[in-house]
């Protein structure tokens, strides 16, 4: 009786495992979330919107307000520690320099495959306030 107890344990252990590494898409946090054939022509795509201060408060309340990116992203921009696949911390700095504003809209209008990332903007914002969630996004590594 034993054996089986343990056995069974161990295969629950193993299954949890393979999930965690199943459930994780994107086991590099530095993968680019956006279809490789749409990377150049996104990367090239830049923030039509100055970061004004204004457009920054905008921002802000759309990420804790209508955005509920809150929820997830936490009040300081972490990430909240989820099970799977934890959602960005923007306070990363290499993830910032190397994220473009581009991917970024994209990841808003279409979500993050392999992740619990929603659609944002056409759903929830649009486009002008997801240009401002951006600008926002950018003050968590600025320390601003």
């Amino acid at each position: 009786m034993r054996s089986i107890y343990f056995t069974l344990l161990a295969g629950c252990v193993l299954l949890l495992g393979l999930s965690k590494v199943a459930g994780a898409f994107h086991l590099d946090i530095y993968e680019p979330r956006v279809p490789s054939e749409l990377l150049d022509e996104l990367q090239d795509i830049d923030n039509p919107y100055p970061a004004t201060p204004e457009r920054i408060e905008i921002g802000r309340k759309i990420f804790f307000e209508k955005g509920m990116c809150v929820s997830c992203h936490g009040e300081n921009g972490k990430g909240v520690i989820r099970p799977g696949h934890s959602p960005r911390d923007f306070t990363d700095p290499k993830w910032q320099d190397i994220r473009t504003d581009g991917e970024i809209m994209w990841v808003l209008r279409n979500g993050s495959p392999g992740t619990e990332m929603p659609v944002r903007v056409g759903n929830i914002i649009d486009v002008e306030e997801g240009w401002s969630v951006i600008h926002f996004i950018r003050t968590f590594s600025s320390g601003n």
